[in-house]
């Protein structure tokens, strides 16, 4: 029999009100203080739990900066041995490489023309005096004028003057060596002509090597005369090489911004050589300086911030830094000493955020 689909409209429409009534009872029925979904958070909490650091004090200790740089070694006396005029090599005191003392000669020249020289000088000398004791005695009868006398008296006078200069000239046809130290490469033979300034070898005297580098401006105030520094120079394996500073020059570089430094270093073995190349390693002067753990620093876009306790909360403060050691790092502005600051954990915390402060065993 053919269902009146008119009959069942007011049972539907029944049934739909009783479903939305249902409906908004069970919201009804939701306490504010229910169990919150995944992600929501409770009502009246107190946000995230403080994080757990560790933290380490300011160390305040007398510091100096270390600075690095590299230098060329020369000797301590360094000349190259020349003659003053041409003359010829008659002999050959030396061998190359020696050790040779203050004094001691070296070449010898041609001397028979200065050996000459000097005979000629010296014999117009004693005609000069003789002439001038002559007339000094006719001088006191007045048969000689006190112009003539005078005269005399220069000639004598230019009579020395030449036989010192002879005799200089025969002196130098032996070539001595000015100090101490060791020869270099022979540069002339036997029977060679030399000419003035021709080098007919080179002298160094290395017992003490002078090292000059130059460091930046920025450390000026950290050098000072008798600062010790290490050296080390490639093909000398790892051998250490230990001075002190003994110039600081007058004037910087106006190009490099830079100051030259020369230091001394002991070489009585002969280890260094004039010309080498090495590194330099110096720590400037030392003065009272605050000190933390290099770990508390905090790189952020070129500058550097570390984090301090107090009370509960991590505090974020910009500090300028200078110098550094092994695990050390030095502070020049930002702190004051009395801080403590956070070494570990300052991935999990931000400004003012609350934390749990445990000290560096």
């Amino acid at each position: 029999m053919p269902t009146n689909n008119a009959n069942f409209a007011p049972v539907r429409l029944l049934l739909t009100l009783l479903l939305a009534a249902g409906i908004l009872a069970g919201c009804s029925a939701e306490k504010p203080g229910a169990t919150p979904g995944r992600g929501d958070r409770p009502v009246g909490a107190g946000g995230p739990p403080p994080a757990k650091v560790i933290t380490a004090t300011v160390e305040r200790r007398n510091f100096g900066p270390v600075i690095e740089a590299v230098g060329t070694a020369l000797a301590r006396e360094s000349v190259e041995i020349t003659s003053k005029s041409a003359n010829t090599v008659t002999a050959i005191r030396f061998t190359e490489g020696q050790r040779v003392a203050a004094g001691a000669v070296l070449v010898e020249l041609d001397r028979a023309q200065a050996a000459a020289a000097l005979a000629e000088a010296e014999a117009n000398l004693t005609e000069a005096r003789n002439q001038f004791n002559r007339g000094r005695d006719l001088s006191v009868t007045q048969a000689l004028s006190k112009a003539q006398l005078d005269q005399l008296e220069t000639a004598v006078k230019t009579g020395e003057s030449r036989v010192a200069a002879a005799r200089s000239r025969l002196s130098d046809t032996v070539i001595r060596a000015p100090f101490a130290g060791r020869t270099g490469f022979r540069r002339v033979s036997l029977g060679g002509l030399v000419n003035p300034g021709a080098v007919i070898t080179t002298l160094d005297d290395s017992s003490i090597i002078k090292l000059e580098f130059t460091v930046p401006q920025s450390f000026l105030k950290d050098l000072s005369l008798g600062l010790p520094i290490e050296a080390r120079a490639e093909g000398l394996g790892e051998r250490v090489f230990a001075g002190k500073v003994t110039t600081i020059d007058s004037r910087i570089d106006p190009v490099s911004r830079s100051i030259a430094v020369r230091a001394e270093l002991p070489n009585a073995d002969g280890a260094l050589r004039p010309g080498l190349f090495m590194s330099v390693r110096l720590r400037g002067t030392p003065v009272p300086t605050l000190m933390i753990p290099e770990e508390a620093i905090v790189p952020e876009q070129g500058r550097s911030y570390v984090f301090v306790v107090e009370g509960d909360a991590a505090i974020q403060r910009e500090v300028r830094t200078g110098g550094r050691e092994p695990g050390k790092v030095a502070i020049l502005d930002g702190l004051t000493g009395d801080e403590k600051v956070i070494v570990e954990g300052t991935q999990r915390i931000r400004n003012g955020g609350r934390v749990i402060a445990e000290a560096r065993p």
